[in-house]
């Protein structure tokens, strides 16, 4: 397999994983019969822990084969979209989630909104990036 195409399958297994967990497994938990909401924050904050930490190391990998084919370009919008969620969105997040599952009183927030948004603009682009690099 040469560099272009290793980058195009991190990319595609990067978006099956953001596919299966952001908007199959996340959405789910929380209509489980008997799953409370702290249960499935505190669910939700490990697995988006682990998928962030996953998400890292396949964009590296990706970069690393984009780097060596001249291509890494191709991976600027995905990666600063994951580095808004891991660094801005995902911190903020968890603190609300914290108190939540403490059970104190928390104002809604919109912190929700804006990662579904980033996880849906990163799965276009991270498509849109795997076609690009394996179409090379």
């Amino acid at each position: 397999m040469n560099l272009p195409h290793a980058a195009a399958a991190l990319c595609s297994v990067w978006l099956g994983a953001l596919v299966a967990i952001s908007f199959l497994e996340a959405p789910l938990k929380f209509r489980a019969p008997g799953m409370t909401v702290p249960v499935a924050l505190s669910v939700g904050r490990l697995v988006f822990a682990a998928l962030n930490r996953m998400e890292l190391l396949l964009l590296a990998a990706a970069v690393a084969a984009g780097l060596g084919c001249g291509r890494a370009a191709v991976l600027a919008l995905p990666a600063v979209l994951l580095l808004a969620q891991v660094l801005l969105l995902r911190p903020r997040m968890d603190r609300r989630a914290v108190r939540v599952i403490a059970g104190e009183p928390v104002p809604r927030s919109r912190l929700h909104v804006a990662y579904v948004a980033a996880e849906g603009a990163k799965a276009v682009v991270l498509v849109a990036a795997a076609v690009l690099l394996g179409t090379s």
